[in-house]
């Protein structure tokens, strides 16, 4: 069995004095997710004027559970240091695994309510025609 090397996670930062765009190219996954929290948290604390931080995520490979905890984690600290986050250029992946989770308007809406990150690859299934089907909870049922 050939055993792939980890796929690294690239950040690029590009920063003005009140906004920082942070790139993701590579992975967000268990080995990867804490190079991406450390660097929000360093740049939380390093500005404190931020307004809006922008992770673009057009370069985003595999997204596992620890991925999307730390991007859930993001968004507490953001709200708490007062910051718009906005998840820019979302994979069609990416959109996928914050809708079946329930945790895209989550991470897309500010804390007023307004819509603040740019639309992903792929279709809202909400505005898009296609009726989600809800997976049945309870036991199965044979009548």
């Amino acid at each position: 069995m050939t055993m792939l090397p980890p796929a690294h996670l690239r950040l690029t930062t590009v920063d003005t004095e009140d906004r920082v765009r942070i790139e993701l190219d590579g992975d967000l996954d268990y080995d990867t997710a804490d190079s991406l929290l450390t660097a929000v948290t360093a740049t939380l604390a390093a500005r404190p004027r931020l307004t809006d931080l922008h992770l673009h995520c057009a370069g985003l490979g595999t997204v596992d559970s620890m991925g999307l905890s730390v991007l859930l984690m993001i968004r507490r600290r953001v709200d708490k240091a007062g910051v718009r986050l906005h998840l820019d250029g979302r994979p069609t992946t990416l959109e996928r695994l914050l809708t079946i989770t329930g945790s895209l308007d989550y991470l897309t809406t500010s804390p007023t309510g307004t819509a603040n990150s740019s639309l992903g690859t792929g279709e809202n299934p909400r505005t898009s025609g296609e009726a989600m089907t809800a997976r049945p909870t309870g036991p199965d049922s044979t009548t």
